[in-house]
């Protein structure tokens, strides 16, 4: 069973988002929250930790993206799936920069959610499709990279979630000065010195 947090502040869409995640077997929403603030007392008071977060991008108080940005700080690894009604390319890469590990419209079928529910929950990265080709315009005559070792791909995966080379080392047991090399050489083989860029190509190329 996979356990989600929901946070959305209009709560018919909140309701309706849980509703349809309850249909799923394998879903649990253990509690919602209105906005950013009021999802940060939810994680500290409640024992019972979510597994993903959904999170809803534009809310008062303290949006989706300033939510993100936060918990990273914090060193909080959870799976972060943010929810929006615009097919905004900059909101994506605000998104991804901030660490989000997912990116879908508020308008995806059931299948889709869940699916992308589970693909978080098992360390991947989701995307929606109509934003992505808008970003790939950009990447269309990027030549043919060298494939990543698994090393490289568990890393890049890590970059991906908006993580520091420190809290990567942290994370895998390695020095920080061998995954700063590691991210050196991922940025070299995809021919970018960004690493908001390196994991857009990745992306594109089907890497994580």
């Amino acid at each position: 069973m996979i356990n989600v947090a929901l946070v959305d502040d209009q709560q018919l869409v909140r309701q309706g988002i849980a509703g349809l995640l309850s249909l799923s077997e394998d879903l649990s929403i253990i509690w919602q929250a209105e906005n950013g603030e009021d999802a940060q007392q939810q994680l500290l008071q409640n024992e019972q930790q979510p597994d993903v977060m959904l999170l809803d991008i534009r809310m008062p108080k303290l949006n989706g993206i300033e939510l993100v940005k936060v918990l990273r700080a914090q060193g909080n690894t959870l799976p972060i799936l943010m929810l929006t009604t615009f097919d905004d390319s900059e909101l994506f890469l605000q998104s991804l920069q901030a660490g989000a590990n997912g990116f879908l419209l508020k308008d995806v079928s059931l299948d889709k959610l869940v699916n992308a529910v589970k693909i978080l929950a098992d360390g991947g990265f989701v995307a929606e499709p109509v934003v992505m080709k808008q970003l790939n315009k950009g990447l269309a005559d990027m030549p043919v990279i060298e494939d990543l070792t698994e090393k490289e791909r568990q890393i890049l995966k890590l970059v991906a979630g908006g993580f520091s080379n420190k809290e990567i080392a942290s994370s895998i047991f390695l020095a920080e000065g061998t995954v700063k090399n590691h991210v050196s050489n991922i940025l070299a083989k995809l021919n970018t010195r960004d690493r908001t860029r390196a994991v857009l190509i990745a992306l594109n190329q089907g890497l994580v």
